[in-house]
């Protein structure tokens, strides 16, 4: 049996991890051949291989980024010579290649790919990867430790800064729908505020926070995601570029927040952008045996031939869940999460 690996979207500290885990243990236990697809969907919408052996997958573990390569390439909106559609050239492609199977790691998008092409006959296998957490089926995805704890660091760091010049310091974070990263780092940085995707911010309170925190003689820290959004239309910050899935590009609100306090509060304000330092470097413990133990239950489907389904971590346990109800709705953070976190605000 010939397994054709690929990782698509966003690059994710732990993605090394899980294509170590399914090559060890598909080749060294059930004697699979594997190919890995380079830069996500364009590998085989384009037949672009490289060799997937033992040898390849030595010494990655701790390493971030994919040595396969990642893309946001959609093929389900991509037309090729003759008219032939996404769908029709990675078949033939597959085909050609002599590739049995597909193990797909990636997010939303990625596996929403995944969960079409499974429905149109192609077996697939996914297992879940984002940064932001914000797949349904699946309690954590590996990245996000790592992220949340990049995040966590640089709050640390910010906050000694913040208070030697007097200044209200932003942080902005990843999370275009969900704002778990920007939850836990606060909560755990400590953070005065902290502003989310899920709930849409009012600009004045978050100027009597800070107003609040200079009166205790301390900085104040805000935590924002990418996609958190001011209540009032008239401080949206609007972006028109958009990506193959129709995403929007985002970054802007830690500014504006920033020019909005500093105007309002009278106090000096500062933005840092952590952006892709969250994705970069090396995985933690935690999203090393994630994403290892996602890999080994990934190429254990394969050999089951049980396809059209997603590896996801319920409790400690890793299940099978279908793609199709893996990708049907993002992950949220609820208002009651959001409500534990309001008592350290101020």
């Amino acid at each position: 049996m010939r397994v054709g690996v690929l990782t698509g979207g966003g690059d994710c500290p732990g993605l090394n991890a899980v294509i170590r885990a399914v090559v060890r243990k598909g080749v060294q236990e059930y004697g699979l051949e594997f190919v890995g697809f380079r830069d996500g969907w364009r590998g085989p919408l384009e037949g672009d291989t490289m060799p997937l052996d033992v040898q390849a997958v030595r010494g990655i573990l701790p390493r971030g980024g994919t040595i396969l390569g990642s893309s946001r390439t959609n093929p389900l909106k991509s037309t090729g010579a003759g008219g032939r559609n996404g769908v029709e050239r990675i078949k033939d492609n597959l085909a050609g290649l002599g590739v049995d199977a597909l193990i797909v790691i990636g997010g939303e998008d990625t596996l929403g790919v995944a969960t079409k092409l499974g429905e149109q006959g192609l077996p697939v296998v996914g297992v879940p990867k984002t940064i932001d957490n914000d797949l349904s089926a699946t309690d954590y995805t590996f990245g996000f430790d790592t992220a949340v704890n990049i995040a966590m660091e640089a709050i640390d760091r910010l906050h000694t800064t913040a208070e030697s010049h007097h200044r209200a310091l932003i942080v902005e974070v990843m999370g275009r729908h969900a704002g778990w990263i920007a939850l836990h780092a606060g909560m755990a940085g400590g953070a005065n505020v902290i502003l989310i995707p899920e709930r849409p911010f009012d600009i004045e309170r978050v100027c009597a926070y800070v107003q609040h925190r200079f009166q205790t003689r301390f900085a104040p820290i805000v935590v924002v995601a990418e996609g958190a959004h001011p209540m009032s239309e008239e401080l949206a910050v609007t972006k028109e570029q958009l990506d193959s899935f129709g995403h929007v590009r985002l970054g802007g609100v830690g500014q504006l927040l920033a020019d909005e306090i500093e105007k309002r509060t009278g106090k000096e304000a500062r933005c840092t952008v952590l952006g892709h330092i969250q994705r970069g470097g090396t995985p933690t413990a935690f999203d090393r045996v994630l994403a290892t133990r996602f890999g080994v239950h990934a190429v254990q489907a394969v050999h089951d031939e049980e396809f059209g389904v997603m590896m996801a971590l319920r409790g400690t346990d890793i299940v099978r869940m279908p793609l199709a109800e893996a990708t049907s709705q993002l992950k949220l953070v609820p208002p009651q999460r959001y409500a534990e976190a309001e008592v350290f605000f101020g």
